[in-house]
C-alpha cells in the first residue's frame, strides 16, 4: 500500500470511548505525512495570523459564534470570508471621515477578526493529533511575534507617505495594511483545504492514513466532527464562557494598550 503500512488487529470501528488502540501505522510514513501537512497548512495559517496582528485593534470578541459557524460550513469558506471582510474593513477605516465611522469600523473589525485564532485552532485539530497540535499553535504565536517586530517598522515607513494624495500618514498605514489582507482572503478560498478528505495535496493512501490517525485518538468520535444544536445552546448558556470573555477582554485591553504606547 504505497509507502506506508497499516496493521489492523481487528476491523476499524471506533470503540465506545472513541478510540481504537489496535490501529498501528508505520511511524516513518506518518512523520512524512505530518511534515507534508506542515508545508501546506502551517505557512497559510501563520500568514493569516500575522496579518491579523498587523491590522489588530480588537475590542469585540465573537469567537464562540465564529467557531460554531466554522463547524457548520466549510473552513476554507468561513476563514476566507472573515479574512476578506477584515481586509475590507481595515482599508475602509483609512478613509473614514468621522469619529462615529471610525468606531463603527473598529467594532466591525473586531467582530470578524475575533474568530480567526479560535477558528485556526479548530481547523488545525482536523489534521493534527492531540500530541501534535500544541507545536502548531505555537507557530501562530511566532507569527504574532513577527508581526510585532515588523509592524512598527512597516508603519514607520508608510508614515512618510503623509500628504500623498491629500491623505494623512495614519490613513495610508490602514489602507496599505488592509489591502494585502483582502488579497490573502481571496487566496485562502482556493488554497486552504476543508478537511483531510478534500486536501488536494494528499494522495488517497495519505488520506486513508489521516482517517486512521483520527480513529486512533482517545476520545475521538464521529459525532464530535458534526454540528449539533445542543452544543450551541450549551455554549450560550454556560456562564463560564462569559466569564472567560470578560477576562480575555481585560487582558487584551492591557496587552494592546501597552503595545500601542
Amino acid at each position: 500500500m504505497g509507502d506506508f503500512e497499516v496493521t489492523e488487529k481487528r476491523p476499524i470501528t471506533p470503540t465506545d470511548n472513541g478510540s481504537n488502540e489496535n490501529i498501528e501505522i508505520d511511524h516513518v510514513a506518518e512523520q512524512k505525512l505530518v511534515h507534508k501537512l506542515d508545508r501546506h497548512i502551517v505557512p497559510m495559517i501563520m500568514l493569516l495570523y500575522l496579518f491579523s496582528f498587523l491590522d489588530r485593534q480588537v475590542f469585540l470578541r465573537l469567537e464562540l459564534p465564529s467557531n460554531l459557524v466554522l463547524k457548520k460550513f466549510k473552513p476554507s469558506r468561513w476563514i476566507a470570508f472573515i479574512t476578506t471582510s477584515w481586509g475590507i474593513i481595515a482599508t475602509l477605516t483609512g478613509i473614514t471621515q468621522s469619529y462615529g465611522g471610525l468606531i463603527a469600523c473598529r467594532l466591525l473589525l473586531g467582530a470578524v477578526e475575533g474568530g480567526l485564532f479560535p477558528g485556526a485552532t479548530i481547523y488545525l485539530t482536523l489534521f493534527y493529533t492531540k500530541r501534535e497540535i500544541a507545536l502548531r499553535i505555537g507557530y501562530l504565536f511566532v507569527s504574532a511575534a513577527l508581526a510585532g517586530a515588523c509592524g512598527g517598522l512597516l508603519a514607520y515607513g508608510i508614515g512618510f507617505m503623509d500628504g500623498i494624495a491629500g491623505q494623512r500618514g495614519w490613513r495610508w498605514i490602514l489602507i496599505l495594511e488592509g489591502l494585502p489582507t483582502f488579497v490573502l482572503g481571496i487566496a485562502t478560498w482556493f488554497l486552504l483545504a476543508d478537511d483531510p478528505e478534500s486536501a488536494y495535496y494528499l494522495s488517497n493512501e495519505e488520506k486513508q492514513m489521516m482517517v486512521l490517525r483520527r480513529e486512533r485518538q482517545i476520545g475521538q468520535t464521529r459525532s464530535a466532527q458534526e454540528f449539533h444544536k445542543i452544543d450551541v445552546i450549551r455554549g450560550f448558556s454556560d456562564w463560564k464562557v462569559y466569564a472567560f470573555c470578560a477576562g480575555q477582554f481585560g487582558a487584551d485591553t492591557m496587552l494592546v494598550g501597552s503595545a500601542s504606547r
